[in-house]
């Protein structure tokens, strides 16, 4: 597991294979396609996420994609759209955006008759 302290800053983009938490700050894209990203309480994003699944604890400003899951701590602050197939979120946290649902990979996609649901906005807390 990558960690990336509270003391550290990066510019530039961050990619990686392995599961990772950041506590410092990231300036950049952040991309770990088969692996859980952290965003822990001391953790600030600017910039897109990508990931297996992602946790925010954090800040994140930008919009955030998981194939499996994000969950959205209580203490959670996100400024982004968000797209996944499942997703929780605590109360307390705070989020400023869209969501959309889609079905995780291999999944079927509902029938063509069903009306799509228009993206919603939440602001829990």
């Amino acid at each position: 597991m990558a960690n990336i302290g509270k003391s550290i800053s990066i510019k530039g983009d961050v990619l990686g294979e392995e599961d990772t938490v950041i506590e410092g700050r990231v300036e950049g894209r952040i991309e770990l396609k088969n692996h859980h990203l952290t965003i822990g309480a001391n953790g600030d994003v600017q910039g897109e996420v990508s990931a297996k699944q992602v946790t925010i604890v954090g800040r994140v400003s930008g919009n955030v994609v998981a194939t499996e899951r994000i969950e959205l701590r209580d203490s959670g602050r996100l400024e982004g759209d968000l797209t996944t197939p499942r997703l929780l979120v605590q109360e307390g946290s705070q989020m400023n955006g869209k969501i959309s649902m889609k079905p995780a990979s291999g999944a079927s996609a509902p029938p063509k008759s069903v009306p799509e649901t228009p993206p919603v906005q939440i602001k829990a807390g």
